[in-house]
């Protein structure tokens, strides 16, 4: 009997459960790695996501060598015919993969007609296990976020007194709502340049033709992430050291030029498995105690500490649980029954809106965003300008250097878009050009008056936003959190409120015709049968 391991690309961590499982035969044991080119090609997706996952693969295969491990790493049109063939030079018997986590590559790998066993190990790549996840939900009348965070702080013994948080409070998020006035000393982000190995996977996809469309809408150049276990903890320990203590305040706020702000830079590293979750949370906790110890009446706040820990405890693992726990059908909701097509400056950037041309420029250039940028700027602008949350999450999960299928389900179809009908979200997150202006400076340097809801000049998040309220107020108006927001369409007169939606109708007939610059199939969760790669 032999077994071999599979390491997909989402799992580069020496401590993952399918080499934990064989530790003790790892000099017998194959591990096989696969790049698979058609399965890079089924979006156009960032062509510096690419440089990141690839090149951390090939760190990771060398570091498995390194470790004692016996590694092929293979570079293919698909993963199922160099998997055959690795099997078949082997005489492999069991197929050992750790489970992945995005549920159409499980149905891939349950679809393919090896001539082995194959064993799913359970992922170990959170702090809740699935099981876990659905145990908490299943004893739950609601699966609100808040709920389980605290859940999770005191399973897991993160920020707490006892029984108690620290603090003597679960959220300190008012805290940490701070709009960008004055002038605030911005810290200085942790960049890397490519090594060798990095360098010929940009040199690659410079010149194939198989990525020549994606030149068309991503940059490559300068590619500065990290790429391995080693540079991602040179990241979180730069975070901690130089950006932890200030995070919170202005954790939300967004300002015109600048990429990063306090923000951590983790999410890549720790989608990959370069990090873990657990380990990150207990850096940051230390971090704060040890700064309690050594100064006490130093800069460290609790509410900066609480607000980084509750986005991977709380938001993260929800985020994970929600996919498994919703199963396939999900990514399929459209509970306001939103079709317009996705505007072309989503990939772009060409648009008057100074907002979105800044965030769009910025997820060009680098792949990534805040949440702030994603949430309330991208997210929300196709939420009330009624963009299909299909189309949009198939962009999240094409643009984004950390974006993968069980992120973005929950973030755009559930968060971002409301399109579950609320069951993880208690109101849909709408709003008009006010929270883009009082939270960022784009409105200063936007061709759109942030506070007019009529006109030429008038922001589209505006009338879009009155616009949004009136179509649904039907569906939205038992929501006991919207029904003091819809009061305020009584106080706007019939006469403008008509004005209001006509230019949003012109709108959506003007960007009808957009043509599509993403070549997208009807979104499943299903492989297709004809793709090896699916």
């Amino acid at each position: 009997m032999t077994i071999g391991i599979w390491i997909l690309g989402d799992q580069l961590w020496l401590e993952q459960s399918a080499l934990q499982s064989c530790l003790s035969r790892q000099q017998e044991t194959p591990v096989l790695l696969i790049e698979s080119v058609r399965h890079a090609q089924k979006l156009p997706y960032h062509l510096q996501k690419l440089v990141l996952v690839w090149s951390a693969m090939r760190h990771f295969a060398q570091e498995l060598r390194e470790a004692g491990w016996q590694v092929t790493y293979r570079i293919e049109e698909d993963f199922e015919t160099p998997l055959k063939a690795w099997i078949a030079e082997y005489r492999i018997t069991e197929l050992r993969v750790m489970t992945p986590t995005d549920r159409p590559f499980r149905l891939l790998i349950q679809s393919l007609d090896l001539p082995c066993t194959v064993t799913f190990t359970p992922s170990n790549r959170f702090i809740w296990t699935e099981t876990a996840f659905t145990e908490w939900a299943d004893s739950r009348k609601r699966l609100i976020m808040e709920d389980f965070y605290r859940e999770g702080r005191q399973r897991f013994n993160i920020l707490m007194q006892g029984k108690q948080p620290l603090g003597g409070r679960w959220n300190f998020d008012r805290e940490n709502r701070k709009p960008p006035k004055g002038k605030l000393t911005l810290p200085e982000a942790l960049w890397f340049e490519p090594d060798a190995i990095t360098q010929d996977v940009i040199d690659w996809l410079k010149q194939s033709p198989a990525f020549k469309e994606s030149h068309t809408y991503w940059q490559i150049d300068p590619f500065r992430w990290g790429v391995t276990r080693s540079q991602a903890r040179q990241v979180l320990d730069f975070f901690i050291q130089t950006r932890l203590s200030n995070f919170g305040p202005y954790q939300d706020a967004m300002i015109t030029g600048e990429q990063t702000l306090w923000h951590a830079m983790l999410s890549p590293y720790l989608n990959l498995g370069l990090l873990h979750p657990i380990e990150v949370i207990q850096a940051a906790e230390q971090g704060y105690y040890d700064s309690q110890y050594n100064d006490p009446q130093g800069e460290w706040q609790l509410s900066s500490i609480e607000g980084f820990i509750r986005q991977i405890l709380g938001w993260r693992e929800y985020m994970h649980g929600i996919y498994h726990y919703m199963g396939e059908e999900y990514p399929d909701r459209n509970f306001f029954d939103h079709h317009q097509p996705l505007p072309a400056f989503y990939w772009t950037g060409e648009t008057q809106m100074h907002c979105i041309h800044q965030v769009v420029h910025q997820v060009k250039e680098i792949g990534y965003a805040h949440h702030i940028q994603r949430l309330m700027v991208l997210n929300n602008f196709a939420l009330i300008a009624g963009v299909s949350p299909q189309e949009l999450q198939d962009w999240f999960h094409t643009a984004f250097i950390d974006g993968y299928d069980w992120v973005m389900q929950a973030n755009v179809i559930g968060m971002g878009q409301y399109a579950d009908g609320g069951l993880m979200a208690s109101k849909p997150y709408a709003a008009s050009a006010n929270y883009v202006n009082t939270m960022s400076d784009y409105c200063k340097h936007c061709d759109y008056n942030p506070k007019r809801r009529t006109g030429a000049d008038a922001c589209p998040f505006n009338f879009f936003y009155w616009d949004f309220l009136a179509r649904h107020h039907s569906k939205l108006q038992n929501n006991d959190r919207m029904k003091h927001i819809l009061l305020n369409l009584n106080r706007i007169a019939s006469e403008e409120l008509a004005q209001i939606q006509q230019q949003a109708a012109d709108w959506r007939i003007n960007h009808q015709q957009t043509e599509y610059l993403l070549p997208c199939t009807p979104h499943s969760s299903k492989p297709d049968p004809h793709d090896p790669s699916a």
